[in-house]
Order: structure tokens, then sequence, then C-alpha cells
């Protein structure tokens, strides 16, 4: 009778038991959090089954099929791209938006500039401006084609404006001669020695050249940074990542957790191995922000294009006061090196300076011309970027600790004991690792190959560290991409920002500094040494000064 009763007793408690683990191991709970995720499963066991299907996730007892696997598997790629998406999106919209905004800004300027140049020039002087009004048209259609890309040397651009504007000059102020296209020529090679213009040439030239440099450049940068985020944030995801996010995501589900969230390192180990090749975009990311900083520090400063294109019309009218002031001299110094021109016809010569000029080129009228500037200032768009380029220094990097943010994937730090940690719910115990790729050689939970970088990152790390170069050349007025694809191999390059004679260097040793030869103002020339016959000393010096920057930025 004793033994009945502990037999009976026994099954009792065994039935008890039994209950409990059946209740355990109900499917429930799984079933209404794939339905509140939009998994339409056609089948979602009422308890656990045995697991040995499963590949990715446990394979002991189960709440998943292979079906639910699968669909969990593509899930997750799909939630770890939109992560990433969303993540980027601040970044990638930013550079989308302010390099449109500064490119339109440019162009607009230009094209407000050339409008307020024309219109004043229309007032000031009339029909002559119209007769030669393609000078300035050119002009204009030069720094367009430099600035939107087009190999255009800045300086010879624009000495040859110069040149071509005293040609123009000289004929009119000149009309009681034939003025020949020989003659012209002749003239052409001694606009820097004549300096009918006064200093405003070279002062412009300085001004212009650093101001446009720094003004590509940054475009240039705005765009680099636009087409680097959008490529890095679409690198396609590795099967092991995928594999290690529906380990982290949903495995929990197949528990009979779907409510437990991830524990935070092991989220971070898991990002860290998924995007270790973004990680080591991160050194160059962040010099090319600092280079881009940089210019923007000269675009608010000394090479503020907009101060410089603004006035450009009243700089060059000053410059044409200065021929018309200096007309009498300039056409004697011409004549004494070019030789005397034939005189014209008694109609033509009869007029005369006066009957040309008095009437037309008057002086200018500052508070006349139109306002420019497309309705906003570079300062204002310019300290907008500086502070959104601030914020992205280290965006790759951070990008892991970004996405394992609590509420959006982890359960956060203060959960560590009520977290998934890749088993069960518990803490979680392994280091989480550092940045990049080398150092996942032993990420326990993503299996990264250390020795096959991502193509496609390196390629948008050279060219980062490429479109910094050219940075940090603009930054100190140098324009890298006339250096690099003149046929010539002057390396010269597009305005070397110094405003007076600068030394050269030579293997990383001054050079003896180059004496700058100026032309003889004080008076005629002998007529032993005529203007028509070029001094050798000064191409000579030019391209020795040509062939030690070359070789210095080489």
């Amino acid at each position: 009778m004793l033994r009945l009763e502990t037999i009976i007793c026994t099954f009792s408690v065994l039935s008890v038991v039994t209950r409990a683990e059946f209740k355990a191991r109900n499917c429930s709970e799984v079933r209404e959090a794939c339905i509140a995720k939009g998994f339409g499963f056609s089948h979602v066991p009422h308890q656990e089954i045995p697991g040995t299907h499963l590949r990715v996730c446990l394979q002991g007892n189960t709440c998943c099929t292979e079906e639910m696997e699968d669909r969990f598997g593509q899930q997750s790629k799909q939630d770890f791209e939109n992560l990433i998406d969303e993540m980027s999106h601040t970044l990638r919209s930013t550079f989308v938006s302010r390099h449109k905004r500064f490119d339109e800004f440019f162009l607009e300027l230009l094209e407000n500039t050339e409008r307020s140049l024309n219109d004043m020039f229309m007032r000031t002087y009339g029909k002559p401006y119209m007769q030669n009004a393609e000078v300035f048209e050119n002009l204009f259609a030069e720094l367009k084609r430099y600035y939107t890309g087009g190999n255009v040397n800045l300086e010879e651009m624009l000495n040859d404006f110069w040149s071509r504007l005293l040609e123009r000059m000289f004929t009119l102020l000149n009309s009681q001669y034939v003025i020949t296209e020989d003659y012209l020529e002749c003239i052409s090679k001694y606009t820097d020695q004549l300096k009918p213009f006064g200093d405003v040439p070279r002062k412009l030239k300085a001004q212009v050249t650093r101001a446009f440099i720094a003004a590509r450049t940054f475009v240039q940068g705005l765009s680099v940074g636009r087409e680097v985020a959008q490529r890095v944030s679409k690198v396609s995801s590795t099967p092991a990542c995928i594999r290690a996010v529906t380990k982290m995501l949903y495995c929990p589900f197949c528990q009979s957790m779907p409510g437990v969230k991830p524990c935070k390192n092991y989220c971070l180990n898991v990002m860290k191995g998924c995007l270790a090749n973004q990680a080591d975009l991160d050194p160059e990311w962040n010099q090319y922000i600092d280079a881009m900083l940089l210019v923007a520090q000269r675009l608010e400063g000394p090479f503020n294009i907009e101060s410089v294109m603004e006035p450009i019309d009243v700089k060059i009218s000053e410059a044409i006061m200065n021929m018309q002031d200096n007309s009498a001299q300039v056409s004697y110094r011409v004549f004494q090196g070019c030789g005397q021109p034939k005189p014209a016809g008694i109609t033509r010569s009869a007029r005369g300076v006066s009957d040309v000029f008095n009437a037309r080129f008057r002086p200018y009228s500052p508070e006349e011309r139109p306002t420019t500037a497309a309705g906003t200032s570079l300062d204002r768009l310019v300290v907008d970027i500086k502070e959104k380029l601030k914020d992205f220094k280290k965006f790759w990097s951070n990008l892991p600790e970004a996405m394992c943010v609590e509420d959006r994937v982890t359960a956060g730090n203060a959960s560590e004991e009520e977290c998934w940690n890749g088993h069960t719910k518990g803490r979680y115990f392994p280091e989480v690792q550092k940045d990049g790729l080398t150092n996942q050689v032993n990420n326990p939970e993503v299996g990264v190959d250390i020795t096959r970088p991502d193509t496609l990152i390196r390629q948008q790390i050279m060219a980062l560290r490429v479109m910094t170069n050219k940075l940090k050349n603009a930054y100190n007025g140098n324009d890298i991409y006339f250096q690099d694809s003149s046929d010539e191999g002057s390396g010269s390059g597009s305005g070397s920002g110094c405003t007076e004679v600068c030394p050269t260097y030579m293997d990383g040793t001054a050079a003896t500094e180059i004496p700058v030869v100026r032309a003889d103002r004080s008076g005629p020339v002998d007529n032993s040494a005529p203007l028509c016959a070029p001094s050798v000393a000064l191409p000579t010096m030019l391209a020795l000064s040509a062939l030690a920057l070359q070789r210095q930025w080489r």
C-alpha cells in the first residue's frame, strides 16, 4: 500500500513538471510577434520542436521552422541596410544639398557680376564698350569654364585678357593711325613692361586666382564627399555579417524570447565586424574634413570670391582710367619699341582722342552699381557648412555606436542581465573589439577575412586622399589640377598664393630668390634697345621659377 502511494505521488509530481515544461515551450508569443512584424509565415509551431534543421540559430528545441529562419535572414539583410541608410541619411543629404547650394551660388555670382559689369560699362563707356564687349565676354566665359572644371590656366588667361584690352584701348586712343594685326602682336608682348593699367592687373590676378582656386576646389570637395558618402553607405553586406545580424535580432524568436533585445556590447561586436571596412575609411575621411575646413576659412577671409568678384567692374574701370591718363606716355613708348604706325585718312584722324573718349570715358559711379551675390552671402553659406563638417568627423568609426543605441536595436546598458547575448538572456562577457579591419581577427560574432579589404572602400580612400591633397594646395593658393594636366609641364599652376615675391624650394632647401625684373617707367625706351626685342632674362627666370615649383609639388 505504501509503495502504491509512492508511485501515485511520483506521477503527480511528474505531471506538474510536465505541465510547467509544456507552458515554457509554448510558441504563441512568437507567433504574435511575427504577425506584429508583418511576417506571413505559412506555419509557426504551437510549441517548440527539435531544431536540427536550423543553420544560424541554436539547434536545441526551437519555435522556428526552416522557412522562418530563412525569412529572418532575408529580413536581417534588409534591416541592416535600412539601418545604415537611416544613420547616413543626414550625412548624404547634407553633402548633396550643400554642394548644390554652393555651386548655384558661385555660378549665379559669376552671372550677376558679368551683368553688373555690362550694365555699368554700357552707361559709362557706351559705344566703345559695345564695340569691344567680346573681350569682357571672353573673360567671364573662361572664368566659368575654369570653375566648371575646364583646364584653364587662370594666370595666362588673365594676362591674355589685359593684352587684348591693351590692344583695343591702344587702337581707340590712336585712331589717327592704322594699327595692323602685326603691330598689335608687337604691343601685346609688352603689357607687363608698359604697365598701362597701373597695378590693377597684378593685384586682381592674385585675388582672382586664389579666390577661384579655393571656390572650385571647395565645390569639388563637396562633390567628392557626396559621392563617397553615397557609395560607402551602399556597400553590400557579407554573408557572415548577415548571419551575425540574424542571430542577434531574430534568434531570440526561436528561443521563445521575441521581446528580448540584444546586449549593447554584443551589438557593438556585430556592427564592428560588419562595418570593419567602413571604419578604415575614417583616417582619410577625417583628414579630408580638416582640409575642407581649412579651405572654408579661406573662403571667409582672403580668398572670398564674393568680395573679389562684386567690385571687379570697378577695378577694371579703374584700370581703364589709368590707361587713359597715361595714354600719351604709353603710346610714345610703344612707338619707340614697335615703330611709328602709318597715319590714317583725314576723316579718321581728325576725330582725335578727345572726340572718342572725353564724352564716353568718364569716371565711374560706384553707388550706381547693381546689387549682386544671388540674394545671400558666401559668409553665411560657409558658417553653415563648417558646423556641418565638424559634426561629420569620425563618422564612420562612430557608426557602430550610433547603430547600437538603446531603443533602436539594443536593450541598453541598464539591462545587462536582461538582454540577448547570442545564446540566451543574460550578461554578454566577450570584450568589445577595436575599430577597423585588422582588429576583427578575433571578433567573436562575425567571421571577417582581414586579408581581403573591400575594393570599393579602398577606391574611396584613394579618392579622399587625392581630394585632400588638392584642398591643401588650394589653401595655399595653388592649383595642382592645372599642374598635373599641363602638356608643357610648366608646373606654374594658377595662383601661387603669394602677393609679393615668393621664395622657391628645391629638395626642401630654399633656392636663391629670383630677382624681379621691372620695366623702366621713368621715361622713353632707349633707341638702342627697342621694345620689339624681348629681354632674354625674363623668360629664362620664369622658366626657372616654373621648374622649381614643379619639383616642389611632385
